[in-house]
């Protein structure tokens, strides 16, 4: 079967968790953290839906799907889709639906997982920080793993027609922000970072971008540079010579390396801590009479557990 945009971000949108459109809320909504300023998009019913309720709601999307909502196209949709829930959220409430006992029971739910994992997220951070001192000692165990060819840092704007291309052109020599140039109009994944790509080498890019990218001064602007994707303007923003890293330019990926043991770790230490302050008892002969799948049909005899379900292979 084959699914619209409009139908694919519908599905994922209702599926991630309610932030709710809410009633317009004057200078306190501006002093609200997160991006955007408040500015109303659509209005449902009374209730408001604004540039912060999208923001919130695009990053709660899989990544594959975020580049989806950065076109003029893919906001409409997004909206779209925030309307159409909204105006559900609003209905369900007319028929009572939020007060069902059925909807009581997964919200408990809901506020119990949402607690544990504030206060696992919250104790995590605090105990399992990688210290500086760590970073010094992996960086010069390994300095191997941090050579590198030479590299550029390059971000830019992507469009669809050249026509925009040369209007946005004319915006750069008038003194626009890049920056600000391609999260309003570029149309790939980095856009809401600028444009920015990060570091790459070499042979990591399309051969009409990466020549044109590689050419450039440090902070030199392109022209207009047409590749299969549609029509570039590139900005140079960094350059590296070929060799081994620096630790300040490896700490993130260190960190990245580091961190999941030190969190395992932490997690245990918290989870061994916890049930010496408890008083616990399991009840091991009960524990015992619980069946398996297979239970829930009758099948299933006392104290032999059906088969476990096994887990769907990763596609």
């Amino acid at each position: 079967m084959h699914f619209s945009k409009t139908a694919a971000i519908l599905i994922i949108a209702l599926s991630v968790a309610v932030t709710g459109c809410k009633k317009q809320e004057g200078a306190t909504e501006a002093k609200q953290e997160g991006p955007g300023k408040g500015i109303v998009l659509a209005e449902v019913n009374g209730a408001s839906i604004t540039d912060k309720d999208f923001y919130k709601e695009q990053a709660a999307l899989p990544p594959q799907l975020k580049p989806m909502t950065e076109t003029p196209e893919g906001k409409k949709e997004m909206i779209d889709t925030m309307v159409v829930r909204e105006l559900i959220l609003q209905q369900a409430s007319k028929d009572g639906i939020d007060k069902s006992p059925e909807v009581a029971a997964k919200l408990e739910d809901l506020k119990k997982r949402v607690i544990v994992e504030a206060f696992l997220k919250k104790k995590i951070e605090e105990s399992a920080k990688v210290s500086d001192a760590e970073m010094q000692d992996y960086y010069n165990k390994n300095k191997d793993k941090f050579k590198s060819d030479a590299q550029i840092r390059a971000s830019h704007i992507l469009v669809k027609s050249e026509v925009q291309a040369k209007e946005i052109e004319k915006q750069l020599k008038g003194g626009a922000s890049f920056e600000e140039l391609a999260k309003k109009n570029s149309v790939d994944g980095a856009a809401a970072k600028g444009g920015d790509l990060g570091w790459f080498s070499k042979g990591s890019m399309i051969p009409d971008f990466e020549k044109v990218a590689f050419g450039l001064k440090d902070g030199e602007t392109s022209g207009i540079v047409k590749t299969q994707f549609g029509y570039h303007i590139i900005k140079k923003t960094g350059s590296r010579q070929a060799g081994v890293r620096t630790l300040d330019e490896v700490k993130d990926e260190i960190k990245a390396a580091l961190a999941p043991a030190k969190q395992q770790e932490t997690f245990k230490t918290l989870k061994e801590d916890l049930k010496k302050q408890a008083k616990i008892s399991v009840k091991e002969d009960a524990l015992k009479e619980l069946g398996g799948e297979g239970a829930k049909g009758g099948d299933a005899h006392p104290g032999t557990p059906g088969e476990a379900a096994q887990p769907a292979k990763a596609k």
